[in-house]
């Protein structure tokens, strides 16, 4: 029935920051930029090579989230990455700080965590 993830949708609190961080740091590429007058928020839509997608939302002083990342909810959004210290070297060179590299204890996969400009968990997850 289901044939995988189409894309995750992201609330962001500083639209041209979040905007900058996905694609610029990650490496998005924009596939639509919208501006919703009525709603005075953007939606982006923003895709990985393989598909993956991100919609990326502002609205209005969004409130903040609950808790990290223990709140009722999406916990934490992972990325695959084949070489996971060049994934690392490469976020510290753009100034984003990552936790220390962990081993999954049922898979024994490295990987680790990261926040966007809005402390969203992001996860870096090595698939080799």
């Amino acid at each position: 029935m289901l044939n995988g993830f189409h894309h995750v949708a992201v609330i962001c609190s500083d639209y041209k920051r979040s905007k900058a961080f996905y694609t610029e740091v990650l490496g998005f590429t924009i596939v639509a930029e919208n501006y919703r007058q009525e709603r005075d928020s953007y939606k982006l839509d923003l895709a990985l090579e393989d598909g993956s997608q991100i919609e990326l939302f502002s609205f209005p002083e969004p409130p903040e989230r609950p808790s990290r990342p223990e709140a009722a909810g999406l916990r934490h959004l992972a990325f695959k990455v084949v070489d996971i210290e060049a994934a690392i070297l490469d976020l510290h060179e753009q100034g984003v700080s990552t936790e220390p590299v962990r081993v999954d204890e049922y898979t024994g996969k490295k990987f680790t965590f990261f926040q966007d400009p809005d402390g969203l968990p992001l996860e870096l997850y090595e698939v080799t």
